[in-house]
Parts: C-alpha cells; sequence; structure tokens
C-alpha cells in the first residue's frame, strides 16, 4: 500500500515513544520487550493483562507501536480509498492498550472532529496511552477517553458507534471471546476495521471474524473485492499484506541488524453495517492486488482477488500503455486497475 500523504501523526507519535524510554536502561528494555514477545507468541490466550507496570508498557509500547500504527493506517487507507465520503464522528478501539489504532484512525482522517474511547484490561497500558496522546497535535488525540474493562464476553460498545477497531487482539482471546467481541462490534458500529499479524493463524482469525460480520449483515470493503467466500483454498495459502516501518535503535537492539527499516505483515478485513441507508456505496475497486508485483523485461506480473474469478493472475505489458506505467508503480495492497487516468 502506498504511504500515506500525511505524516505528521505518524512522526509525533515516533518522537514521543523515543522519550519514553529516556533513563529506562537500554539492557532492560530490551529483555522486557523478549519476554513480552515470548508472552504474546504464546499458544495459550489469557485474560490477564500481560503489560504489568509502566517499565513493561514503555518498552514494548516503543517497540510495537510504530509496526502496529503503520498495519492500521494500511488499512484504514484501503477503506477510506473505498469509501471517500465516510468520516468517522465516533470511534471504539477495542483492546486498544497504549492506543496505536486510535493515532492511525488520527492519521488516516487528520484534523476531523471525534469522540474516540479506548478500551482495554490493562491499566498501565491506557495510563500511558493517555501520556502519549495528551500531547499530541490532532484534538481528536488529546480528547481521547481511556476506559478500563474485560475484552470479551461483556464488552459493550455504544449503539451506532462510526468505526470500531480491534488490532492485534483477537490472539490474546479464547475462542468464547473472541466469537463475543466481533458480535458486539457488529451489533454497534457502522464500521468495523480487525486488524491481525499476518501469519496464516492470523488470516485464519480474520477470515471467521469477517465470516461472523457479513452473517450479521454487513459487506466487505477492504481488502477484498466482494462479500462472498474467500477464494484462497484453506491450509494452501494466506491473505496478508505489509506496512513499511522504521526501525529504532531498540528494534536494532532486540532482533539485530542494522537497515533503518522493516516490515509488518498483517492480515485485514474492513465491513460497513450493510443494511443502512445512510452508509456511502463502496467505489467500485475490481480488483486487490494479493502479492508483490514481480516486474520482469518489458512487463509486470500481478497477482489479483477479483470480485467474478477468485485469485487471478494478469500479465501487463508495454502494449498496455498507460496501464503498465501504473502496474509499474503498483504496490502489494492496491486496488487494480488504479482510479484515475
Amino acid at each position: 500500500m502506498h504511504a500515506p500523504h500525511s505524516p505528521r501523526s505518524g512522526d509525533e507519535l515516533r518522537t514521543a515513544l523515543a522519550g519514553l524510554l529516556d533513563g529506562l536502561p537500554p539492557r532492560k528494555a530490551a529483555q522486557a520487550v523478549d519476554r513480552l514477545i515470548a508472552s504474546y507468541r504464546g499458544l495459550t490466550p489469557t485474560d490477564a493483562p500481560v503489560l504489568r507496570d509502566r517499565s513493561d508498557v514503555a518498552a514494548y509500547a516503543a517497540y510495537r507501536m510504530p509496526a502496529t500504527f503503520e498495519a492500521v493506517r494500511s488499512a484504514l487507507e484501503a477503506f477510506r480509498d473505498r469509501l471517500p465520503s465516510f468520516v468517522p464522528a465516533s470511534h471504539v478501539d477495542v483492546g486498544g492498550g497504549t492506543g496505536a489504532a486510535t493515532w492511525a484512525v488520527a492519521s488516516a482522517w487528520e484534523g476531523e472532529s471525534r469522540e474516540t474511547t479506548v478500551l482495554d484490561w490493562a491499566a498501565p497500558a491506557l495510563a500511558l496511552g493517555a501520556e502519549l496522546a495528551g500531547e499530541a497535535s490532532e484534538p481528536a488525540l488529546r480528547a481521547a477517553r481511556w476506559e478500563r474493562g474485560i475484552i470479551g464476553d461483556g464488552l459493550r460498545v455504544p449503539q451506532d458507534t462510526d468505526l470500531v477497531t480491534v488490532s492485534y487482539v483477537l490472539k490474546e482471546l479464547t475462542d468464547a471471546a473472541r466469537a463475543a467481541v466481533v458480535a458486539e462490534a457488529a451489533r454497534a458500529a457502522r464500521a468495523v476495521v480487525i486488524v491481525e499479524p499476518g501469519t496464516p493463524d492470523g488470516y485464519l482469525r480474520i477470515i471467521e471474524a469477517r465470516d461472523r460480520m457479513i452473517a450479521a449483515g454487513f459487506r466487505v470493503v477492504a481488502p477484498c473485492p466482494h462479500s462472498a467466500a474467500c477464494p484462497i483454498e484453506p491450509g494452501a495459502d494466506w491473505c496478508h499484506f505489509s506496512a513499511r516501518v522504521s526501525r529504532s535503535s531498540l528494534h536494532r537492539q532486540v532482533k539485530g541488524g542494522s537497515l533503518p527499516y522493516e516490515d509488518e505483515k498483517f492480515s485485514y478485513v474492513a465491513a460497513v453495517r450493510g443494511d443502512l441507508p445512510e452508509a456511502p456505496a463502496p467505489a467500485a475497486a475490481p480488483a486487490r492486488i494479493v502479492r508483490k508485483p514481480q516486474i520482469r523485461k518489458g512487463q509486470v506480473l500481478l497477482e489479483l482477488c477479483t470480485p467474478e474469478d477468485g485469485l487471478t493472475r494478469e500479465t501487463v505489458t508495454k502494449r498496455h500503455g498507460n496501464a503498465y506505467k501504473h502496474a509499474r508503480d503498483a504496490t502489494w495492497g492496491d486496488a487494480w486497475p488504479p482510479a484515475g487516468p
């Protein structure tokens, strides 16, 4: 997906996160991140907060928030491209922790007024998220409410919330809690965007959530160009995308290596309630590029998900003229063909 046009929120977030590590010994920060990564990669979901105190939260936020922010922002850009007239006046970030998705919403609809509530069970994460957002230039971030609650059965989202985001949360939940969270989002929201890691199991959680939302009367806006069954054969492949993330010194210390960036793989679904007459109809998006385009001499190979034919491959050559120029500039996750001349 293309880089955003307006990086102010992203720049502010990176600056704020760098300040979190002032006074925290680098070795301690790296050890906290290692332990927390191991917790999150565990196979047993938990309803107890993984982030225990401020040093845990500071280290993990500095390490993970940039990647979560970029993944969610990429998903929101695809959603916004399909529904350019949709501007959420209310937003609930379910399991939002320190608020990466809330920053992404602020970036996607920069300068728009909005009532935002971040819900999470980890009080230290909420406290730090409120601290970070309190220094933002975006009024919607500064005015966000940070509320503690269980994310699962018993979750309550205000009726007719314009946008609900659920990012990197479903993996942490039991099967029953996952179903409850998606059901509540579908009951209350006009639009729902769910993001998970771009792994085979992350994709399966997205497909499960997608199926539940379609059954609840939602239509899929992105990444799929349709609301029919996913054409990917179960177990053969998985649908995921990539977002470029600037690597901090903490990233390099924990992961090693010297590259100034890494690519965050993620799976997602964005859907809107289909029975609301005021919900704008999505712009036409005949297909989605679902793999990195392969550029060859005089041609570009595009792997596409299409509404009519499922997964297809299109070869765009120089004889296609302007389409060939667009294909050479296209990136993984873009709609195809692009809008405009």
